[in-house]
C-alpha cells in the first residue's frame, strides 16, 4: 500500500508518495489540471490511500479519486484542524505534501465528511439563495439610504416593499438627474435579484419535497422550510454523528474553552461551520420561542430571569434545537411540541 499527500492547487499540484514503511518513495511536482495528476496515479503499480486538503472543489477531486482502480482510499483531510496539528514557521507545498501523506500512514487524518454530489449540489443552492437575499437586503439598504440621503421619510420598512410602496419609490421626486439615476439603477437590481430569488426557491421547494427530513423538521413550531433544508442537507447522514451533542458543536454552537487545573473559562462560541444553517437556526430557534411553550420554557431556564443573558439563552437555545433536529432524524419520529395558536384555540 502506497500513501499519498497531495497539496492541490488550480494549476500545480505536488505529491508526495510513502511506502508501506513510512518511507519516502517519490516526491514531484506536476504542472497541469487535475487529469494530469490522475494518470499518474494511475500509472502506479500498487494499491494506495490518498490524502488532501479540504478546499473548494474537494467533491469533484473526490469522486474521480474514488473512481480509480488502485485508489482503495480517499481522505479529505480538515484544513482547520490540519493547522493546530503542524505548527511550523517553515511553510511549502513540498512539506505540506509529505505532511499530509505522513499524517495518512499514521491513520492520524482529522477527517471530513464528503458528502455525495446530489448533496453538495443542494448545499451549493442553498447557500446561492443565501447570498441572493443578502444581495436584496443590502440593495434595500441603498435605497432607504438614498432617501435619508435627500430628506425624505419614506414608507414604513415592510409598506416600501410592497407593490404599492415599488410604485411610489419609483415615482417620488428626487433632486437632481443623478439621484434618480441612482434609483433606478437600484430599483432595476433589485427586480432582477428577486426574480433570481423566485427561481432559486422554487427549485429548492422542488428538491424539500423529496427530502421525507425536511418534512420531519417543519413539525417544529417556528421551523421553516429554509431551516430545515440546510440542517438536512448539512447533517446528510445523522448516524455519522454518534451523540447529538456533536451536531452542535459541528454547526460551531459550542463556547470556545480554556482549561486548566481549576480553571475553566468559557468564551464565545466557535463559529465553526456552516454559517448559513447557524444564521437559519437561531432565527428558527427564536421564533420556536414566541410559538411553542415547550421551547419557550427551555430559554427561560436557561435564562433564569436576567435580561444580560438574553443572548446567551437563545445561543443555548439554539444548540438544544438542532439536538432535537438530529435526534428527530435518527428516530424518524415528528416533534411533539404544542403551539400557543392550539392552546388559545382549545381555551
Amino acid at each position: 500500500m502506497l500513501f499519498i499527500g497531495v497539496d492541490v492547487h488550480l494549476r500545480k499540484i505536488v505529491v508526495h508518495i510513502l511506502d508501506a514503511n513510512g518511507k519516502t518513495v517519490k516526491s514531484q511536482t506536476l504542472t497541469g489540471d487535475i487529469g494530469l495528476f490522475l494518470e499518474s496515479i494511475l500509472r502506479l503499480k500498487e494499491d494506495c490511500a490518498v490524502c488532501y486538503e479540504a478546499s473548494c472543489g474537494y467533491g469533484h477531486l473526490y469522486d474521480r479519486l474514488k473512481r480509480l482502480p488502485n485508489v482503495k482510499r480517499v481522505v479529505v483531510a480538515h484544513a482547520g484542524q490540519l493547522r493546530l496539528i503542524f505548527r511550523s514557521k517553515r511553510k511549502n507545498d513540498r512539506a505540506d505534501a509529505k505532511k499530509l501523506a505522513t499524517l495518512l500512514f499514521l491513520d492520524q487524518v482529522p477527517a471530513v465528511h464528503v458528502p455525495g454530489a446530489d448533496v453538495r449540489a443542494w448545499r451549493q443552492m442553498i447557500e446561492f439563495r443565501s447570498k441572493t437575499v443578502q444581495k436584496c437586503t443590502a440593495i434595500k439598504n441603498q435605497l432607504r439610504g438614498l432617501l435619508r440621503t435627500h430628506g425624505i421619510a419614506g414608507l414604513s420598512r415592510k409598506a416600501l416593499w410592497t407593490r404599492a410602496g415599488m410604485v411610489w419609490l419609483a415615482t417620488v421626486e428626487l433632486p437632481g438627474v443623478t439621484a434618480a439615476f441612482q434609483r433606478d439603477m437600484l430599483m432595476d437590481s433589485l427586480r432582477q435579484e428577486q426574480v433570481r430569488l423566485k427561481r432559486v426557491t422554487a427549485l429548492l421547494d422542488q428538491t424539500a419535497q423529496t427530502q421525507p427530513g425536511v418534512q420531519l423538521l417543519r413539525t417544529i413550531p417556528g421551523v421553516g422550510p429554509r431551516t430545515a433544508e440546510a440542517v438536512v442537507a448539512y447533517i446528510d447522514n445523522p448516524d455519522r454523528f454518534r451523540r447529538s451533542k456533536q451536531v452542535g458543536s459541528y454547526f460551531g454552537l459550542v463556547p470556545c474553552q480554556d482549561q486548566s487545573a481549576d480553571a475553566n473559562r468559557l468564551g464565545h462560541i466557535t463559529r465553526e461551520g456552516p454559517s448559513t444553517v447557524r444564521r437559519l437556526l437561531t432565527e428558527a430557534a427564536w421564533q420556536g420561542i414566541r410559538r411553542s411553550p415547550e421551547i419557550a420554557a427551555v430559554f427561560e431556564r436557561i435564562q433564569g430571569g436576567d435580561p444580560k443573558r438574553k443572548k446567551i439563552a437563545l445561543v443555548a437555545t439554539t444548540h438544544w434545537l438542532v439536538r432535537v433536529m438530529h435526534a428527530m432524524l435518527r428516530s424518524g419520529e415528528a416533534a411533539r411540541f404544542t403551539t400557543r395558536t392550539k392552546e388559545r384555540a382549545a381555551a
